[in-house]
């Protein structure tokens, strides 16, 4: 028998299938050791044959095996050659996308944990084994026990003393690591308001397989979800359920555990290496069903997908921003139609883009306009910030955030402050010189962080020493400008001495169990306020909650981006859903420098249909997406010259496919890339605009060719951030 492989090594040059002589315990699908090159490396087992292509003492022999089950399935193989052809990247690329990487890497396995059982407790003992019959008494009461605990308790020797005399066996059993917040709960399904049940009739009868539920915050969309779930675990079918944020997978996975039990599991990058492994292998096993998790998610090792669930679908996570850069969407319309079942995109503010397939009748579209409790959305309040600076206020809470915040506390509810930037300070600068503190591998600036007095790369993670005289001038007027969530905090503590507060960003939330400790101690109402930044914007229900402040809603209006005002409307509407779910009305307080922009009256009218009719006029008048194709070639190298060298190889080689086809080309040129310089390396791009995605492949192939060892160039579709 013969094993056809792909060797795990992400690189064009071995791109292709090898074979290696194998014994009856090798399948397809199988992750196997090989001999390759001199030295013994992974691979994954693509299928068997009896023959070979190469004389038989040609061929080296598989050295071993190590799944069974086998890790893969046929789909995979199917998703890899996709994946590979879309994305242009090597095949054991894609592959790695189906395993978790420690599992990949044989640097985790299963953990077993060794019980003491009581096997003969009428073993004769001498007067002097006091430990050994205390062990016995422990048993009788217990019958077994954990070998670690029951040895620290009376100690190793008298344990093996009582196995040597056939008194007791120690049993080694299969310990499943559990992820937190995973414990199980009971909870009965819903009742669901007629909306709610004719949105999941309208699923199940329509004859369109991507659906798009348009549903305001509170509206219930979760309940539709798992209702929808129950329907195709009890037609014997599986379900993947994607969420943005990696908060939300322990509050998702406690209600898919409450309704399913243990059909569902969890994965996410935030898992730790054994709890990733368990996870997935109940996943692959059968012996779980659901699978809830953020982005990564989606390449469940599930077979016969029912369903697969994407909400917040316009969030830009569900774009990967490493290789393959992959979209969430166009891997679950995939799996959707090689499976022949329902994919469902849901949220309160639709990406242009789903919307319009929607209008068009290319998706089914579903909308709640109402949340199921029938209260209000909250009132949103606009604080003028032009005013208050007039009045004389500096701060970074307008009268009205105070006034609301107060009203707030008093009445024993909880408030959400959001401001989507970490740290104190945003920048630091001499007034004598106009110096900036600036990383030393990123083109960017530093960012104070006033709990460990430090300057921080918020691209690259590097610490530098708080400054005490500029390095440029020697002048020890350091001025801290910008505000961020640790500087929120404090000014909250000064005006508020006796509030409780939680702050939830990335500096916060460091470890696998972060954000679930945050949310879980929110929850509880163990603090009246929760300061952070997106990660708490959306998809979070806390009953008490009856007040959003947003510090700053003009931050991501002004990036230059044609995307900034959709992304404002998003934001603004996400986190003011946050307000007002349960019993008291909420509100929301937004604070601003432009109180007349066209963007924020849609957002605090809650009218996302105007948005959207007056934002796809302006994206058809200026040819962008979805009207367009963005396509960014980024050209990055520690070496600049060898940066600019492959930039114009790149150049010329799109201006010859522009030359050859005019007719698809809006846009074309090149470019330093605005933030010159992330982690050391040169960023140069060639920016262009297609009318359609027909040129992508050959603009594909032109990135592939000039990548090298030193210079990498890769490409973004219609990227999220164009920083």
């Amino acid at each position: 028998m013969y094993a056809k492989v792909i060797v795990d090594i992400a690189h064009s040059q071995v791109d292709r299938i090898f074979e290696y002589s194998c014994r009856d315990d090798v399948k397809a699908g199988c992750r196997v050791r090989v001999p390759f090159g001199g030295r013994i490396i992974d691979g994954f087992v693509m299928g068997i044959s009896e023959s070979a292509s190469f004389p038989p003492e040609k061929i080296k022999p598989v050295y071993s095996v190590y799944d069974e089950p086998p890790a893969l399935v046929p789909e995979c193989f199917a998703l890899m050659e996709h994946i590979a052809e879309r994305y242009r990247v090597p095949k054991a690329a894609a592959l790695r996308l189906f395993v978790p990487s420690e599992m990949r890497l044989g640097k985790v396995h299963e953990a077993y944990v060794s019980y003491v059982v009581l096997k003969n407790p009428g073993v004769a003992l001498p007067k002097s084994a006091k430990k050994q019959a205390e062990i016995l008494q422990f048993l009788n009461t217990y019958g077994e026990f954990e070998l670690s605990a029951l040895a620290e308790k009376f100690g190793r020797g008298a344990v093996n003393a009582l196995k040597d005399k056939g008194a007791v066996d120690i049993e080694k059993r299969r310990k499943r690591r559990n992820p937190a917040g995973a414990e199980e709960r009971e909870e009965s399904p819903k009742i669901l308001t007629p909306a709610q049940s004719a949105a999941i009739e309208n699923v199940e009868s329509s004859p369109k397989t991507v659906h798009l539920i348009h549903g305001v915050t509170g509206s219930g969309k979760t309940e539709i979800y798992l209702n929808i779930i129950a329907r195709e675990i009890s037609r014997g079918k599986t379900a993947i359920f994607l969420v943005p944020e990696i908060s939300l997978t322990p509050q998702m996975l406690a209600q898919l555990r409450a309704r399913f039990k243990g059909e569902a599991a969890i994965l996410h990058s935030g898992l730790s290496a054994g709890e990733r492994f368990d996870e997935w292998w109940r996943l692959r096993s059968g012996e779980a069903k659901i699978a809830v998790g953020a982005r990564s998610a989606i390449f469940a090792p599930l077979e016969n997908l029912g369903a697969i669930i994407i909400d917040e679908e316009h969030d830009s996570s569900y774009v990967s921003e490493s290789a393959p850069r992959y979209s969430t969407v166009d891997v679950a319309s995939w799996r959707a139609a090689y499976n022949g079942c329902k994919l469902i995109l849901g949220s309160a503010t639709p990406s242009v883009e789903s919307y319009l397939k929607a209008m068009e009748g290319e998706y089914n579209l579903i909308t709640l306009p109402e949340r199921i409790n029938k209260k209000p959305l909250p009132e949103i309040i606009i604080a003028d910030m032009r005013k208050e600076v007039r009045r004389g206020n500096n701060t970074a809470f307008s009268a009205a955030m105070r006034q609301q915040l107060n009203e707030t506390l008093e009445s024993g509810n909880q408030a959400i402050i959001f401001l989507n930037r970490r740290g104190y300070s945003q920048t630091v600068m001499c007034r004598d010189c106009g110096y900036v503190a600036k990383c030393e591998n990123c083109d960017v600036t530093l960012t104070y962080h006033s709990e460990d007095n430090c300057l921080k790369c918020h691209y690259c993670g590097a610490k530098y020493r708080m400054l005490q005289a500029c390095p440029q001038c020697g002048g020890r007027h350091i001025r801290y400008s910008g505000t961020g969530t640790q500087r929120v905090v404090a000014d909250l503590k000064e005006l508020f001495p006796s509030a409780r507060i939680l702050r939830m960003d990335n500096d916060t939330v460091s470890g696998k169990d972060g954000h679930y400790k945050i949310l879980k101690k929110f929850a509880a109402h163990e603090a009246d306020i929760l300061v952070g930044t997106q990660m708490i914007a959306k998809g979070h229900d806390f009953p008490s909650v009856t007040l959003v402040g947003i510090l700053d809603a003009d931050m991501s209006l002004h990036f230059a981006d044609y995307r900034s005002g959709e992304r404002t409307f998003q934001l603004i509407t996400q986190v003011s859903g946050r307000s007002g779910r349960a019993g008291s009305p909420g509100k929301v307080v937004l604070q601003t420098y432009c109180p007349e922009n066209y963007i924020l009256r849609f957002a605090t009218a809650y009218d996302y249909k105007g948005f959207f009719e007056n934002e796809r006029e302006i994206r058809k008048a200026t040819n962008f997406p979805p009207y367009s194709v963005i396509c960014r070639i980024m050209v990055t190298s520690e070496d600049e010259k060898l940066a600019v060298a492959a930039l114009k190889n790149v150049y010329f080689a799109c201006g010859e496919l522009k030359n050859r086809s005019p007719e698809e080309f809006i846009f074309l040129n090149r470019m330093h890339s605005p933030i010159k310089r992330i982690q050391g390396k040169y960023r140069y791009q060639v920016l262009m605009r297609l009318k359609t995605e027909k040129l992508l492949p050959e603009i594909y192939d032109i990135a592939v060719k000039n990548s090298t060892q030193s210079t990498l160039c890769y490409i973004e579709e219609n990227p999220g951030n164009l920083s």
